[in-house]
């Protein structure tokens, strides 16, 4: 539990994720996923991004590819059971939101103020133990963003000390929701999968309804077609900003545009997809992915993703 120790009289605040690695529940790894190249993105953008490869696994998954299989599993066995399941990532964005900080509004308009994220973050903890029951958090969660004091052991030589991912874990604590090794996935095993052959291959003659903001519905057909898997699309539009703290007043008029024989969502949200996720799955009772990034690629839209990511290029055999 996070709380205090005494050391030499001195009150020290304990930190969740420094517990879950002192208790061997968590530990930092590289992650590798064996047909993934990350070398070309970091050609294209820098090569500190590499220090990204490095990030938190359950000590019961002891590789990348593990978890892609565990990630494959579940979907599939979702969409068979008609099982809900969200599956939602979290990053720098919902780190700022989930601080109350207006810098949630980097790539995209999140929140209009700190009083519309005061006013909807119940909403956002409901949803948050819905998720953590039924469904799977992806943060990103490195060494670089996990520096809890000035003597962490992971903290990296010459780098700006940077706690977003350790204080969005005390937050989630703090809410009574707990990290485990069934809830938790790696943010970028998410894109991995998505982008991978097993997905798609898994995914053909399926029924997908993707939401977002925007969408080309040929170039999403024809991303599909290149890796041979023909999925039945639908397109639902949601808006472009503030999903995050206006959900409520919009998703009854977007989740009854889900067609009833839709067997898995996309969805592109940015902040709210943690919203949209848990009550589209829960509707449909079908996996609701928040694929971000991936829809921009679907779309032939990385410009608004500011490039390439990590773990979404597949070497060619």
């Amino acid at each position: 539990m996070r709380g205090t120790e005494t050391t030499g009289g001195v009150l020290q605040e304990t930190r969740y994720l420094e517990e879950l690695i002192f208790r061997r529940q968590f530990r930092f790894d590289r992650l590798v996923i064996t047909g993934i190249d990350n070398e070309e993105v970091a050609r294209v953008s820098s090569p500190g991004i590499l220090r990204e490869e490095c990030c938190l696994f359950a000590n019961s998954v002891f590789s990348g590819d593990q978890y892609l299989r565990q990630l494959h599993q579940r979907l599939a066995g979702a969409m068979q059971q008609r099982i809900p399941l969200p599956v939602v990532r979290f990053a720098d964005g919902e780190y700022a939101f989930y601080r109350s900080s207006l810098e949630c509004n980097g790539l995209y308009h999140q929140a209009e103020s700190l009083e519309a994220i005061r006013k909807t973050m119940s909403q956002h903890i409901a949803a948050f133990k819905d998720l953590t029951t039924s469904g799977i958090l992806a943060p990103l969660i490195f060494p670089g963003n996990s520096q809890t004091s000035p003597e962490s052991p992971f903290l990296f030589r010459k780098e700006k000390r940077d706690s977003t991912a350790a204080d969005f874990l005390n937050f989630l604590h703090g809410q009574g929701i707990h990290l485990t090794a069934d809830n938790y996935v790696p943010f970028y095993v998410v894109y991995a999968y998505l982008s991978s052959p097993e997905f798609a291959a898994a995914v053909c003659g399926k029924n997908i309804c993707i939401l977002n903001s925007d969408f080309n519905e040929q170039s999403c057909r024809e991303w599909f077609a290149r890796q041979n898997s023909k999925p039945a699309l639908t397109f639902v539009e949601i808006p472009r900003e503030y999903v995050a703290t206006r959900w409520e007043s919009i998703k009854t008029l977007i989740l009854q545009k889900i067609p009833r024989k839709t067997d898995l969502c996309l969805v592109g949200a940015g902040v709210g997809a943690l919203l949209v996720c848990c009550d589209a799955a829960k509707l449909c009772s079908v996996p609701a992915i928040d694929a971000g990034h991936i829809l921009n690629m679907m779309n032939n839209r990385l410009d608004k993703s500011n490039g390439a990511r990590l773990y979404c290029l597949w070497k060619k055999k």
